[in-house]
């Protein structure tokens, strides 16, 4: 399986390219370019990055079709106008639509810009919408109070921070979680019980956390600008994990199993 089916029937790619902190022009252009090249066919960008325009160019470039390609981009989260900053971020995509649109993390407009969304999403423009650093209590609320559930949570998530009970309340109210930093940010690549589990089944530690949350089916956004390791990233549909070895990183958590989301 390389796709999950959200709520509302719109099929999201378990691997998408994630381009945070990737510098606007030739890196993010390269770095999409790669990727589509490679096989991914979902790309994550946000207003905040300052590369929405880079990742239109790339996408414009590649030659695939738009509509095998996943885009995600996140609302500022103090914008006063979430459908107006969603035009602007369609404009420096070139993009008519977006795949998926999310607040970025929760602030006190939330409230009001969730509306703006779901009215966004009604008029088509995007086909699905959602939130990201939203806790279980938050995201509870969210839901109850919404017309449009959250479609997708995107949340900080990993071996390393493996929020449980934030992955149960998302699956128990219909909601994907999405997880952003699934590699730490490359901080725990050299840990030894990822070093030994990647040894016996013959991958990368990176391969390794990827392939931990698919085995979940929760979509992941490594963020690379190294062609080979944006390769290698997406290599990780041709091998699976054995109970011990999902045991084995589950017990890496450091969060206690939390339900919050930062």
């Amino acid at each position: 399986m390389n796709d999950v089916e959200l709520a509302n029937g719109v099929r999201m790619p378990l691997l998408g390219l994630g381009v945070f902190q990737v510098r606007s022009g030739r890196a993010t252009e390269d770095s999409v370019r790669w990727a589509l090249e490679a096989g991914y066919r979902h790309v994550d960008t946000a207003k905040l990055y300052g590369n929405e325009q880079s990742v239109g160019r790339a996408l414009a470039a590649s030659g695939v079709p738009r509509e095998d390609v996943f885009v995600t981009t996140k609302l500022l989260p103090r914008a006063r106008d979430a459908r107006r900053a969603l035009e602007d971020s369609l404009r420096l995509l070139g993009l008519e639509q977006v795949d998926l649109y999310l607040i970025h993390w929760p602030t006190g407009e939330a409230g009001e810009q969730w509306a703006a969304l779901e009215r966004a999403y009604e008029d088509g423009l995007a086909r699905a919408i959602g939130v990201s650093n939203w806790g279980a209590g938050l995201l509870a609320r969210t839901v109850e109070q919404a017309s449009i559930a959250p479609h997708v949570n995107q949340v900080e998530f990993s071996p390393f921070d493996y929020r449980r009970a934030l992955l149960d309340e998302c699956r128990r109210l219909g909601v994907v979680l999405e997880a952003y930093s699934p590699l730490t940010r490359g901080h725990d690549l050299g840990h030894p019980t990822v070093a030994r589990i990647a040894e016996e089944v013959g991958r990368t530690p990176a391969q390794v956390l990827l392939r931990w949350a698919l085995e979940r089916e929760i979509p992941v956004i490594p963020k690379s600008t190294r062609r080979e390791r944006i390769v290698e990233n997406a290599q990780v549909f041709d091998f699976r994990l054995d109970a011990d070895a999902m045991a084995a990183l589950d017990a890496l958590d450091r969060t206690g199993g939390t339900g919050e989301a930062r």
